[in-house]
């Protein structure tokens, strides 16, 4: 068993499928080629576990032909993608949470183009919820 990512025109993500071992042969094709020919899109196959494509493939990653890797979407227009793991890094590094701040959370203000610490009772005022916060780590 093996996981196949399919790409849009723009090299985008818009579906992951669980499919047959990648040493398998469909019509003496391999897995990528024949599933591609019949979904008219490229495939690509993923691992959960990152051995290939650096990332897993998700929902919305862009698949980077020269890296041979998937890469999440940019969470924020400061971010720099490190090519190495192909993961966005922050401007800067994300602070230490010291002893007296258990329980509190950094969250990045791009605005600021800094790490904010926050306590998750200040989160509660968010009109849109936890998922528009700024990126959590």
């Amino acid at each position: 068993m093996a996981h196949y990512a399919f790409l849009d025109e723009n090299n985008i993500v818009t579906e992951v499928i669980v499919g047959i071992d990648e040493t398998e042969l469909i019509e003496d094709l391999s897995p990528e080629i024949w599933y591609g020919n019949f979904r008219n899109q490229t495939c690509i196959r993923t691992s959960y576990n990152g051995n290939i494509r650096k990332n897993y493939a998700g929902i919305g990653y862009s698949y980077d032909f020269n890296l041979d890797a998937f890469i999440p979407p940019k969470p924020f227009n400061s971010w720099l993608l490190d090519e190495e793991t192909c993961q966005w890094q922050s401007p800067i590094p994300i602070p230490q949470i010291q002893e007296s701040n258990i329980g509190k959370y950094y969250l990045w203000n791009e605005d600021l183009l800094d790490w904010e610490l926050i306590t998750p009772e200040e989160t509660e005022d968010n009109p849109n919820g936890w998922g528009e916060l700024p990126y959590r780590l």
